[in-house]
């Protein structure tokens, strides 16, 4: 029989410092069983919401891991404490991740003030992980002064970042169109800094001329006296293989974030992040009694009627949500 894992016990320990601590935390709520991750979750919250959450999304190839690594080394360097959520793609065999950024971050492997996790998608859509929440909440509570969440490159599904981080940053690169191809796919809305990455290559400056181009006609109008100040949101130039243009990337979160404070936009984005969390849990708890509901008298036997014309579907989701509704035990 397993050994009890006694969760406050580990949550001190990483608020501590140990390294091995917040691992076995970031398990515990990848292995998804409900009573561990309520367990933590109850566990974590008194001391959380103090970490800034940055985002990296954009195209593949673009160069996310090498600046996120690159951020990295800048931030320890000026004393801050940093946490990095690597979220790789699962093996459609194993559905274990590949594992390719913690190879790729290797440096900073042995520095006591970096936390590297690679992070299995298993499946879940929009570039993240089901349990990237939680595990933010256990670098946070580690004491984290930044967490970078660097998202798989999979294209126009990675806008769920932003449902997640305080600061959200695209990275794009010279040349393939990729200008062009991320006001296609929605990104330039979700950015708060963008980076052209690969800078040194032929066509740079013609996709920060882009960007800047769109990004001026998409704030036209914004300048109201009674909104507040706007963020202007800013587009830097790196190298980050050679770690050009990394300090202006770190000037251009910190300045995001005291924007953030000043606006109350900070509060307003985590509580849409916890009414979201709250809405995605909820929605599986009811899936998974739909699965309980698969017997004869019903899933199956609703899904006979519709496709018998019997009933409609939303008569049979009616019935199927009542059905929830008494099978469901009642608090208090």
């Amino acid at each position: 029989m397993p050994r009890r894992v006694d969760v406050r016990e580990l949550v001190e320990r990483a608020r501590r410092g140990e390294q091995l601590a917040v691992a076995r935390l970031i398990s515990l709520v990848e292995d998804g069983a409900e009573s561990a991750l309520r367990e933590v979750a109850a566990a974590l919250g008194p001391h959380t919401g103090r970490a800034h959450v940055v985002g990296l999304t954009g195209p593949p190839g673009v160069g996310k891991s090498t600046t996120t690594s690159a951020l990295v080394g800048r931030l320890r360097a000026q004393g801050r404490k940093v946490g990095v959520l690597a979220v790789d793609p699962s093996s459609p065999f194993s559905g274990g991740a590949l594992l390719g950024d913690r190879v790729r971050m290797g440096e900073h492997a042995t520095d006591d003030g970096v936390f590297i996790r690679s992070m299995a998608t298993r499946g879940h859509l929009g570039g993240l992980a089901w349990a990237t929440p939680q595990a933010l909440r256990v670098l946070d509570a580690a004491g984290c002064d930044v967490v970078l969440v660097e998202t798989v490159g999979v294209g126009q599904s990675e806008v769920e970042v932003v449902a997640l981080a305080d600061t959200t940053v695209v990275l794009l690169a010279p040349g393939a169109g990729d200008g062009v191809q991320a006001a296609k796919a929605g990104i330039l809305e979700i950015a708060d800094v963008f980076v052209v990455n690969k800078a040194d290559r032929d066509g740079a400056r013609q996709t920060v001329r882009d960007l800047r181009q769109m990004l001026a006609f998409g704030e036209q109008g914004t300048d109201d006296p009674e909104a507040g100040e706007v963020w202007r949101r800013p587009v830097v130039r790196t190298v980050a293989s050679r770690g050009e243009g990394v300090d202006e990337l770190v000037a251009a979160l910190d300045d995001h974030r005291s924007w953030l404070d000043r606006a109350g936009e900070r509060a307003r984005r985590r509580r849409a992040r916890a009414a979201a969390e709250i809405e995605a849990i909820a929605l599986e708890q009811h899936r998974s009694r739909i699965g309980d509901l698969r017997g004869a008298a019903g899933l199956p036997r609703l899904a006979e009627r519709v496709a018998a014309g019997e009933l409609d579907a939303y008569v049979a989701a009616d019935a199927l949500t009542a059905r929830l509704a008494r099978d469901t035990p009642q608090s208090g």
